[in-house]
């Protein structure tokens, strides 16, 4: 077997490239959500704490 019969999956190689890329493009677009929910819940504590700060 040589790499183009490899990559050509025996005819389906556009639905095994495709659902291995689809699923990448979610697992990117997962990380980048939580790394702004993360952004956001910190800008809220760091609110949250001036704001205590303020009232003492």
């Amino acid at each position: 077997m040589n790499w183009g019969e490899f990559l050509a999956m025996n005819g389906y190689a556009w639905y095994i490239w495709g659902s291995y890329g689809m699923a990448l493009l979610i697992f990117i677009i997962e990380i980048l959500m939580v790394r702004h929910r993360k952004r956001l819940v910190l800008q809220q504590l760091h609110l949250m704490r001036n704001a205590e700060d303020v009232m003492t």
